[in-house]
């Protein structure tokens, strides 16, 4: 994969991590830009459209948390993959930090190595679903085709009803981001149609049956995310 199609906008208030991920970025052949704090990020964001930020969580001005539900009200940004930067000793929780609209995140320190390797994950993905229209996911040895309506796994298809089908789908189009119970009534069942509590629970077992345990995984109290 060439890197120089990429750009990747790195945000964070200290200096010498800036500098630091900045050339070893740099040096995988991404174009990069830096913003120091939260609305600085916002307006070269909006300015450069990055294909991927990388947004440090605890910043003067105007956190992480903050800039990154800014950014996500910006249709021009949909497509746009954030990932967290937080401090290991950071009261920071996962949960939030994807409900706010990011994809991944990562603790410092991080290895340059490990950190470019995810990233370069990250825009694979990315790269893949825009290449062929959103419409085929290729994640943990299964096909979700949404075209077909079918699901491969081993070389076999297995058909899932429409509600299944879609709840798989929307879990794997974000793998590793936690879907709340309501933001998944809203998206498979839409906000006119009011059903059970034990309506969700109830469709990811059968889904779990046919696919596999490994897949989806429960966040307690939370949702369902789908594991990478």
């Amino acid at each position: 994969m060439d890197n120089s199609q990429f750009s990747i906008l790195l945000v964070d208030d200290e200096e010498d991590i800036v500098e630091f991920l900045s050339y070893n970025l740099k040096k995988e052949g991404y174009k990069v830009y830096t913003a120091q704090n939260g609305v600085k990020a916002v307006e070269k964001a909006k300015k450069f459209k990055p294909n991927l930020i990388l947004m440090d969580v605890m910043m003067p001005e105007m956190d992480g948390m903050t800039a990154v539900q800014e950014i996500r009200k910006d249709e021009n940004l949909n497509d746009v993959i954030i990932v967290f930067l937080t401090a290991r000793s950071e009261d920071y929780s996962q949960i939030a930090g994807f409900e706010a609209g990011a994809d991944d995140y990562v603790a410092k320190p991080i290895k340059p190595n490990v950190l470019t390797s995810r990233i370069s994950a990250l825009l694979r993905r990315f790269a893949s679903k825009k290449e062929k229209g959103e419409k085929v996911i290729e994640i943990n040895g299964l096909t979700i085709n949404k075209e077909k309506f079918v699901i491969i796994k081993d070389g076999n298809e297995i058909i899932l009803p429409n509600k299944e089908f879609k709840m798989v789908y929307l879990l794997s189009s974000s793998p590793d981001k936690v879907f709340s119970r309501e933001e998944i009534f809203e998206r498979v069942w839409g906000n006119d149609v009011i059903v059970g509590d034990r309506t969700i629970d109830v469709h990811i077992r059968k889904i779990r049956e046919k696919i596999g345990q490994e897949f989806i995984r429960t966040v307690k109290g939370v949702g369902y995310k789908f594991n990478t």
